[in-house]
């Protein structure tokens, strides 16, 4: 018996001694990784081509463009260089550092054109698509040449070619221009047929995100909202392109009828009735166009192909001058859904967001503040401890500016209320001033299936859970407090853009404006873009001298490595299957399963009806 202890003594410190030795081989390892790549990272960056060789700028952008990347710009060129991460069709590429290399691309004398090859771009919301629109602009305007070359045009891609002197198309290729849509799912009949209670608390005839749990179509008062908004995106977007091709809209995009004729007089050749049609200049093969850009731009003898350099190894100089260094301002960025406690990706983390405006507002060197709104909106709480630290820099006599991106609508228009001037793109989407809650509850489900729940409590407030009904007490009290926060709301706004609270309610309701509806309501100052938000800000301030400092961009090698795990997570572990998508219908708008048990009071919801825009 002793010799069996012994036995499995000795065998269980072997085993002991092998996860050390492991952990140890382990740390060691990545330890010694992590030397590797800060020695690569460090060579890379300081081993540049003084002179590069004279060329294009091939802007051959590839996955989705925002306005702040999860990942900090250092570290998303050393993965694209290191890690070969060019070609990831779900990279994200940073907005202003597109604009920025464009407008220094027009002065560098070693740039002689532009190539636009958009085949990869996925992804871009229309104030962005402007804003870069309006840097190809001022390149072509300096008189080097723009060439957009590629086998086919999604309409994302086509706005930016557009702006091209040139547009070649594969002879078999095709512009994919078709208009605007939204669409969502219904399954309010599916939630009966499964025994679903949807308990819905909202303010605000047009805060349509919570239709979906109470009918199966759209309601007539969001196809009215939609519809208006809709058709405007779409009008912008003819207005622009048209007016690239030297067109009025109705010639570039003519009516259906017209349209399906013109097609059917070509045989249904998509590519030649984009040539007839004025939507390109040329059909030609990758041969043929590389024949004509090498004429342009010369031959590369070591790559074998025109000569180019990609966006993505083209250098972007910083710009510092140290007699500037004292009168700065803060860029701020708000991108995505709006959260409470810490950022995560894609997601603003309401703790790190004040932070940020409350070390702006501290810092003596920091002259004026620019809050770059791009977010649905979010959580109450989050928004409020966000615009509140605003104001608490409002009254510090810093000006603060509000441009608004792709959508700054609902918790994002709430926290640009203490804003001393908002400026937005035509095409933003902006307003929805409302707030929703939404919690099923699973006991009819549950009883279909010979699951019941009882138990005791001391009130009909601290027995919440989402295997049981809803008490009516407790309905009541959440119907209350979704009331009092559109209240709260819209007195917030018609204190800010000094209106009646009954000017606001007629057009607040949860309805979604454009940047241009916006205007005419009183909801924003000035149409625009982020370059008027910077002189906005300067004339506030006045400052005739300043530098630009983006929160953010200061990583140090840690936060840069966490940043980049964080926002590889999401795709690491994505479920593709269609039970994760049924699961997700019932977890959209409604509030987290774990915390709607703890504290189910302060998870209702304000937020922008997310439909798709195609």
């Amino acid at each position: 018996m002793r010799t069996v202890w012994q036995f499995m003594g000795g065998f269980i410190r072997w085993i002991w001694r092998s996860i050390n030795f492991m952990r140890v081989l382990v740390l060691n390892l990545c330890f010694l990784l992590l030397i590797i790549i800060g020695v690569m990272t460090y060579l890379h960056f300081q081993n540049k081509p003084l002179e590069p060789v004279k060329g294009a700028l091939l802007v051959d952008l590839t996955g989705v463009v925002q306005d702040k990347p999860a990942t900090n710009t250092l570290f998303r060129q050393w993965s694209k260089k290191l890690l070969e991460r060019d070609k990831n069709k779900l990279q994200e590429n940073s907005l202003f550092d597109i604009v920025d290399m464009l407008r220094q691309a027009k002065v560098d004398n070693n740039i002689n054109g532009l190539v636009l090859s958009l085949s990869h771009l996925i992804a871009i919301d229309q104030p962005s698509l402007q804003y870069i629109g309006k840097a190809l602009l001022e390149f072509r305007e300096t008189g080097k040449p723009i060439y957009a070359i590629g086998d086919s045009y999604t309409q994302e891609q086509y706005y930016l070619a557009s702006f091209a002197n040139k547009i070649y198309l594969s002879p078999q290729g095709t512009v994919d221009i078709h208009g605007f849509a939204t669409h969502q799912l219904y399954y309010k009949s599916l939630i009966d047929k499964l025994k679903i209670n949807s308990h819905i608390f909202r303010v605000g005839t047009y805060k349509s995100a919570v239709e979906p749990f109470m009918r199966d179509d759209m309601s007539p008062d969001a196809r009215e909202a939609d519809q208006r908004w809709i058709h405007q995106l779409w009008r912008n977007y003819l207005e622009v392109v048209a007016k690239n091709r030297h067109l009025t809209a109705e010639q570039f995009f003519p009516a259906i009828p017209e349209l399906l004729s013109r097609l059917e007089a070509n045989g249904g050749n998509t590519a030649q009735y984009a040539l007839n049609n004025k939507w390109v200049d040329q059909l030609a093969s990758r041969s043929e166009i590389e024949k004509e850009l090498v004429r342009v731009f010369g031959w590369d003898q070591k790559n074998e192909d025109f000569n180019f350099i990609s966006i993505y190894e083209y250098n972007l100089k910083l710009k510092i001058d140290p007699t500037k260094n004292d009168h700065q301002i803060a860029v701020i960025f708000v991108n995505g859904m709006i959260t409470d406690g810490l950022k995560t990706p894609n997601n603003v983390g309401g703790e790190d967001a004040a932070y940020e405006i409350r070390q702006a507002r501290l810092n003596p060197k920091i002259k004026a503040v620019i809050l770059r709104v791009n977010s649905p909106g979010g959580s109450v709480s989050a928004s409020e401890l966000i615009r509140s630290e605003l104001a608490t820099l409002h009254e510090a006599k810093k000006p603060l500016v509000v441009s608004m991106g792709g959508l700054g609508a609902s918790g994002g228009y709430w926290i640009s209320t203490p804003a001393d001037y908002i400026i937005a793109s035509p095409s933003t989407l902006t307003g929805s001033i409302g707030i929703f809650g939404v919690i099923n509850t699973f006991e009819n489900s549950l009883k279909s299936i010979g699951v019941s729940t009882d138990g005791v409590s001391t009130s009909p407030l601290s027995d919440i859970s989402i295997t049981k009904n809803l008490s009516p007490e407790f309905s009541k009290i959440m119907q209350m407090n979704v009331e009092n926060g559109y209240k709260t709301f819209v007195k917030l706004v018609a204190a800010a853009r000094h209106q009646d609270p009954k000017q606001i309610d007629s057009i607040a309701q949860g309805r979604v404006w454009t940047g241009l509806d916006a205007k005419n309501n009183g909801l924003i100052d000035q149409l625009g873009d982020f370059d008027d938000a910077v002189e906005k800000a300067a004339e506030l301030a006045n400052l005739k001298n300043y530098q630009l400092y983006q929160f953010g961009d200061q990583l140090n090698f840690r936060d840069m490595l966490f940043d980049q795990i964080n926002a590889a997570l999401p795709f690491a572990f994505k479920m593709q299957s269609p039970l994760s998508d049924i699961v997700s219908i019932f977890n959209r708008h409604s509030p987290d399963f774990v915390q709607s048990l703890k504290d189910p009071l302060n998870r209702y919801a304000i937020c922008l009806n997310c439909s798709e825009v195609n």
